[in-house]
């Protein structure tokens, strides 16, 4: 469980392809999340729940399943790329942001972007069979960042970025076209489920 509070950025490091088609990423931290994490530990990575397979004291190694790979953007990311971070929420912690599982539902496409005010606004298309789970003034997670959803359009939605989140996370990186990882509103799915049955 993560709250789409991000603690810090890190850079991959390293990509090593899996006979399986799987990918070994390493990924470099500064030195806030690195000291805190231990083998088998679940990190939020751009949005993706991965596990912790080895670490040292500058970076982290994570496997990302074929599963994974198919459902996010991380396949599309190269050596170099900034990542959205953030370790597992433990039971007795404040709880800023929403309820985020790192189960990615699917990729959205930045298809607009401007500023407003001090802020960042973008829009993004997701696949029209998710459009029942965006709704004004309701949270979303994108690259694993807890965000509130401004308008809605059909299957296009807008959230702002503020200048705070734009200097702690990977947002001010984020480009017209590019795809990035997107997690709908638990409650929403849970409620969907239900009324179906």
């Amino acid at each position: 469980m993560f709250t789409g509070i991000v603690e810090e950025t890190g850079i991959l490091h390293k990509i090593t392809n899996i006979n399986s088609g799987e990918k070994e990423f390493t990924i470099k931290c500064k030195n806030i999340l690195v000291p805190k994490i231990k083998l088998g530990d679940s990190i939020s990575v751009d949005g993706a729940c991965l596990t912790v397979t080895d670490f040292n004291k500058s970076s982290f190694k994570t496997l990302s399943s074929l599963e994974t790979l198919s459902k996010t953007s991380l396949g599309l990311k190269n050596v170099g790329s900034k990542l959205n971070l953030e370790r597992a929420l433990k039971a007795n912690s404040r709880f800023g942001g929403h309820i985020v599982s790192g189960h990615v539902d699917s990729v959205a496409k930045i298809i607009l972007l401007k500023k407003s005010g001090e802020s960042n606004e973008y829009w993004f298309e997701i696949n029209k069979r998710f459009a029942n789970y965006i709704i004004e003034k309701g949270s979303i997670c994108i690259d694993g960042i807890s965000l509130t959803i401004n308008q809605v359009k059909k299957n296009q939605f807008s959230v702002n970025i503020i200048p705070h989140t734009n200097n702690v996370t990977n947002s001010n990186l984020w480009k017209k076209n590019q795809k990035v990882n997107i997690e709908f509103d638990q409650v929403a799915k849970y409620i969907e489920k239900m009324m179906m049955k």
